[in-house]
């Protein structure tokens, strides 16, 4: 586990440091996802949650459940985190 100190400007701005960068696979310019978890903040990068996604699809069609029931399951899930990380839906 890495931690590291930094500080967020009064505008909201600030700089993920290199550490952190290092220690997810950030090179150059990335999307990032921030997920608001109680009293924290976890970051995650848009490559991993592309390869979640695709973990998923290869589950879902290993199963002979149609495309509709995998929508509605994942819709499913989607309201479960949201309401678990209190954001209530969308």
């Amino acid at each position: 586990m890495i931690v590291v100190d930094f500080k967020v400007a009064a505008n909201g701005r600030m700089v993920l440091p290199k550490a952190i960068r290092d220690a997810m696979g950030l090179h150059g310019e990335a999307k990032v996802t921030a997920m608001v978890d109680g009293a924290g903040v976890r970051l995650m990068p848009m490559s991993e949650r592309v390869r979640r996604a695709q973990e998923l699809y290869r589950d879902a069609i290993s199963d002979p459940r149609s495309t509709d029931d995998f929508l509605r399951d994942r819709k499913e899930q989607s309201a479960r985190d949201d309401e678990r990380l209190g954001e209530g839906g969308r």
